[in-house]
């Protein structure tokens, strides 16, 4: 059987479509992507064009120019959630071989315990300068030297700069209960009940990335995760 060369790139696509479908649904909702976040599945054109399918079926949501999500839903809502800042200050990243850190005002405000209404989320950049606008919200790279953190988890990288920015020194229980409340949304892990204890493998994911921070960063971090959990004490490195 033969197959006409318009009937094999139909073949082809629908192929690529199914390869990045999978891929964005594995990530999860929230995650943002670009065309560069699929670039070992084929031509970047091609995949260009079916991010843009994507995006008119509703699959996916376009944030902005080359940038899509795959939207957060709430239940209550009933509707999408906005964009997730840090994943779109991520994937811009990723888009442009960047390396980024969170500032500590704005891991402030992706916590929840930032008294200032966000309307710009800063982020230290080996990039050049730049702003990006999102609705009524501003995500701007600032090109700086910084000590990278070294964190393999983005949602860790935040808890240890919001937790520095707070000041060396005991948290308050509103303090624990966003802190603690932010690490279980961000990290996507599902809990039992509603008094927010946190999983056994989401301490010890937090624990073994965060083992080089600052000594007293650490501790407070432990305060975080030590409060949440009754089965199994957490000792003292």
């Amino acid at each position: 059987m033969f197959f006409s060369d318009k009937a094999f790139q139909l073949d082809r696509s629908k192929s690529l479509d199914k390869q990045v479908v999978s891929i964005i649904y594995g990530k999860g909702r929230g995650w943002s992507f670009s065309k560069k976040d699929f670039s070992h599945l084929g031509e970047l054109a091609s995949i260009d064009r079916t991010l843009s399918r994507m995006a008119e079926k509703g699959t996916v949501r376009r944030v902005m120019r080359g940038l899509y999500d795959y939207p957060a839903y709430s239940k209550l809502l009933k509707k999408d959630l906005s964009p997730d800042i840090n994943q779109i200050a991520q994937a811009l990243s990723r888009k442009f071989g960047w390396t980024i850190q969170i500032s500590g005002n704005a891991a402030l405000n992706l916590v929840g315990l930032s008294t200032q209404i966000p309307t710009q989320y800063l982020y230290l950049s080996d990039g050049p300068s730049k702003s990006y606008q999102l609705g009524n919200t501003e995500v701007t790279f600032k090109k700086t030297r910084f000590t990278q953190l070294g964190l393999k988890y983005s949602y860790n990288e935040i808890l240890v700069q919001a937790i520095h920015t707070l000041g060396n020194r005991s948290l308050t229980t509103e303090e624990l209960h966003k802190l603690r409340t932010y690490l279980l949304k961000a990290s996507r892990t599902k809990t039992d009940g509603d008094d927010l204890e946190l999983p056994q493998i989401l301490i010890d994911r937090t624990l073994k990335d965060t083992q080089y921070v600052t000594s007293w960063i650490a501790h407070n971090i432990r305060q975080v995760l030590l409060s949440t959990s009754k089965s199994q004490e957490i000792k003292e490195r």
